[in-house]
């Protein structure tokens, strides 16, 4: 990838998970980010406009890239209000923009962000009447710029939300199942699992296919926001069209479509593998991908060696212990006895079900999908025992 130039550098703020902060930023470090810091489901950096629009096209585990712009502290609403209307407005957005403020509040003396937004935005639109007699209007579903204030212990931080939509929100995703996996997550596991993105992979519960397109997007180097058409910062005073074509044609450019690498998927659902393959069929993925309806009670192993990952039922939908436990047993015996010789990482948020699995994890990892607690759980199936394994290689 093209690294980002040194001049006209300025502080930009990553969004993500939990527990895919260290993954990002090694992804921006990777784009030519400098400064890089890990931080709670955040990653501050420091580039240039090009990797501003680099970040929102390149980074799997991003959820939104923030340009800050403006830091103070304000100790009631009075001199929030006052601070707010200080700044001058037209830098950042025109009366004939729509925009939404985006309020995050932490120990501080305010208690409700949503407050604290109200107060943001009629210091905004007082501004804009006091000048012009006319006030911008607010949109909070699709407005043009979005502001995101983060205030903590009344230290108030603004920033330009770069991205517009929540960039899991890829674009390639027609049919979902009844939960599907966020594509930042599915993402995260996948750069977390250890796969070198050339050894076969199979997801054998693939629902609507979300691991297997970010798994081919992966392994053939496509930038997962070649998808989108839109980002907030097209419409900001400084958008550049010619810089954006610019990133966009350098990550075209940069697809690897001949790469061999086999990737499958099974589901026992016909409806999800229908879906699975639909949605890779409009992400133009189809070709890397082989999906067919399975149980995977029933599967056997597609190549000698490679990596299983799946994001088993969680019990919400199956409902009695015992089934849920019975799926999980199900399972390791069947990694144990059809996958030796591979590697399989499982994602789930059911804890207690997963001791069913009867495998011991080399690595557990924990992650959140939305408000459940979850691990990733990596095992290593060797065949015959590990210390079998371990003297064999000695030898």
């Amino acid at each position: 990838m093209a690294k980002a130039k040194s001049s006209g550098n300025f502080n930009m703020t990553a969004t993500t998970l939990a527990g895919l902060e260290e993954v990002l930023a090694q992804e921006l470090r990777d784009l030519g980010a400098q400064y890089v810091k890990p931080g709670v489901r955040a990653v501050t950096f420091s580039g240039n406009q090009y990797l501003l629009y680099q970040a929102n096209i390149w980074c799997r585990t991003a959820i939104r890239i923030l340009k800050p712009f403006v830091q103070f502290k304000a100790r009631d609403e009075k001199e929030l209000y006052m601070k707010v209307r200080e700044i001058d407005w037209d830098l950042y957005m025109s009366l004939n923009d729509t925009f939404a403020i985006n309020a995050v509040v932490s120990r501080s003396t305010f208690e409700h962000s949503l407050y604290v937004s109200q107060l943001t935005k009629d210091a905004i639109v007082d501004q804009y009447r006091e000048k012009t007699g006319r006030r911008p209007n607010v949109d909070v579903t699709t407005p043009d710029i979005r502001i995101n204030l983060h205030m903590h212990e009344n230290i108030v931080s603004l920033a330009l939300d770069s991205s517009g939509d929540s960039l899991h929100r890829r674009g390639y995703r027609q049919q979902t199942n009844v939960a599907p996996l966020n594509e930042v997550l599915a993402a995260g596991i996948l750069l977390l699992s250890g796969w070198d993105k050339r050894t076969p992979l199979y997801d054998p519960m693939c629902g609507s296919g979300t691991f297997l397109a970010e798994a081919a997007m992966i392994a053939h180097n496509i930038a997962p926001g070649v998808y989108r058409k839109d980002y907030g910062f097209m419409r900001w005073p400084d958008y550049d069209p010619a810089l954006y074509q610019r990133v966009l044609q350098d990550a075209i450019s940069k697809e690897d479509r001949e790469v061999e690498v086999e990737i499958f998927g099974s589901d026992v659902d016909p409806d999800f593998v229908e879906a699975a393959f639909q949605n890779l069929e409009y992400a133009e993925l189809e070709e890397y991908v082989r999906v067919k309806e399975q149980d995977f009670k029933d599967a056997v192993k597609p190549a000698h060696q490679g990596i299983v990952i799946m994001n088993p039922p969680y019990g919400e939908r199956i409902g009695e212990e015992s089934e849920i436990n019975g799926l999980y047993k199900m399972i390791g015996d069947t990694l144990k006895s059809n996958f030796q010789d591979w590697d399989a990482c499982i994602f789930t948020g059911n804890l207690e079900a997963a001791k069913h699995i009867g495998l011991k994890p080399s690595r557990r990892i924990p992650l959140y999908n939305g408000p459940i607690e979850c691990r990733l759980f990596k095992y290593e199936l060797y065949r015959g025992s590990r210390r079998e394994k371990e003297i064999g290689e000695e030898v």
